[in-house]
């Protein structure tokens, strides 16, 4: 196989994980939502969520770059992958202070309410900083988006708007979370935006073939 081949292969194979995972994430987030599931399973979802999140970040990065690498979809790539991590640890600090509270008995227990609710604000902060990586991440996605031939200004512009509505309630209203403090969670908004993006990345594979096909055979007629 030549060279040309390999290059546009792996970046095509790049954008098909990344699409399979962002499936995968979309379909994780409202379960951890909606489905009142028991704490192991809720900590494997939420593994599933924020590792998902990282690969398809670098898939939809590759998609991007078949037609112009920017800095742009680099920073959002690095800013979602550790949004990710800080999701599941967000995730697990909360479980597992839920799991040690039942345990001990709850507010009748040793360690007391306020003891709890301090320990809880904890975890509230890494939610304000997982919301802080997710929106910068999602705002540069949108913003490469815009000249891009298979999302361009629609998927740009809703892309931008709902990360500042995200950032904006977060910082607004820390640290209570915005549904707690009389807003609304703008996170199924964000995560409907994904969703889009990942049913456009199924349908671009033919034209990530065709870009970088066409981008490496004009380099080398130069």
């Amino acid at each position: 196989m030549s060279g040309h081949a390999m290059r546009t292969g792996m970046t095509l194979r790049w954008v098909q994980v990344g699409a399979f995972c962002g499936l995968a994430a979309t379909i994780a987030y409202p379960i951890l939502i909606l489905a009142p599931l028991p704490i192991p399973l809720i900590v494997a979802v939420a593994c599933i969520f924020g590792l998902c999140l990282g690969a398809a970040s670098l898939g939809l990065y590759h998609l991007l770059g078949a037609h112009q690498p920017t800095i742009r979809a680099t920073l959002a790539t690095v800013f979602n992958v550790a949004g990710g991590a800080l999701f599941i640890s967000m995730a697990l600090i909360q479980m597992a202070v839920r799991s040690y509270w039942v345990e001990t008995g709850g507010e009748n227990g040793p360690i007391g309410e306020q003891f709890m609710r301090l320990v809880w604000h904890v975890q509230l902060g890494l939610d304000v900083a997982w919301d802080a990586y997710i929106g910068m991440g999602t705002f540069l996605f949108a913003w490469a988006m815009m000249g891009h031939p298979r999302f361009g200004k629609v998927f740009g512009a809703a892309g931008m708007i709902v990360a500042v509505v995200l950032l904006w309630l977060n910082l607004y209203t820390f640290p209570t979370p915005p549904a707690n403090a009389g807003w609304f969670d703008a996170g199924p908004l964000l995560g409907l935006w994904y969703l889009a993006v990942t049913i456009q990345t199924f349908r671009s594979f033919g034209w990530v073939r065709e870009a970088t096909g066409h981008r490496d055979h004009s380099k080398r007629g130069r």
